[in-house]
């Protein structure tokens, strides 16, 4: 029976979810798409709830692997489903605020703020607003849909502290945040190279939200080698000193030669 088959699928794969087992939970996640196939034509309730919670779950696994590619496909796999159950997605139960109470939060929107994330760092922001443009009302005040369109606004009007001292509503948030705070550090260093030509290392940290000297380093190393790391003076230069122009250096011999080429050539024609 397709349906046993593909319920049982969706149990395996939850358990493998749950025990942080992301190899496991890809080949199962294969499978059940592969069931998936024999599931009959039309909106039947009861194939639309496992092909929905399988690729929900599916899209978790894909953030905690760090897998955006099969992040991208799972998303556009889930949206048509999510469209033809209207609002009445799948919900899960967690614990916020430190374990003080427990909330029922829709997973769909969830996902909806996943989606978002990623648009967001990718600077995809055409279709980012596309996608709000979809969303209820309700879904638009979710926390998770509200913290995507919070960190668009503060990049827009340039509140870097703002980004970089951000707190996840989740877990599976923080994959895109550590990649949009490298994007706003690129912006940083990219305002500091221009405005200052000097810095101490340690204003330097302080901006672009460094936890150690060590962390600067590792960054500048990697993304600003043309930075100058002063270790006397514990500072950065990003301008090069000017250097005088010496008397030295201006090729005086090969212009003795071509203004004397010159000279007999015209004298030839006259």
């Amino acid at each position: 029976m397709p349906f046993e088959n593909a319920s049982n699928l969706l149990s395996e794969l939850k358990v493998k979810f749950n025990d942080g087992d992301v190899v496991g939970g890809k080949e199962t996640l294969s499978k059940l798409k592969i069931a998936m196939l024999d599931f009959p034509d039309g909106s039947d309730p009861k194939y639309m709830q496992i092909s929905v919670e399988g690729l929900e779950i599916g899209i978790l696994m894909m953030i905690d692997d760090g897998d955006l590619d099969s992040f991208v496909r799972n998303v556009a796999q889930i949206k048509p489903l999510y469209a033809a159950l209207g609002s009445s997605s799948s919900s899960s139960s967690t614990t916020t605020g430190g374990g003080a109470s427990t909330t029922t939060i829709s997973r769909k929107r969830h996902i909806l703020g996943l989606n978002l994330m990623n648009l967001l760092i990718d600077n995809r922001l055409s279709e980012f607003h596309a996608e709000l443009e979809l969303l209820t009302g309700e879904e638009s005040r979710d926390p998770f849909v509200t913290f995507p369109i919070n960190l668009e606004r503060q990049l827009m009007v340039g509140m870097y502290d703002e980004v970089l001292n951000v707190k996840v509503p989740h877990p599976s948030y923080q994959f895109f945040v550590d990649n949009l705070l490298q994007t706003v550090r690129d912006s940083i260093a990219d305002c500091v190279e221009v405005t200052y030509k000097t810095m101490k290392i340690i204003d330097a940290m302080t901006m672009m939200k460094f936890e150690s000297q060590k962390e600067l380093l590792a960054y500048i190393e990697e993304f600003r080698d043309d930075w100058i790391v002063n270790d006397s003076t514990s500072t950065l230069c990003f301008q090069a000193p000017p250097t005088d122009s010496k008397a030295a250096d201006i090729p005086s011999i090969k212009m003795i030669h071509q203004t004397l080429s010159y000279a007999t050539e015209m004298e030839r024609i006259v």
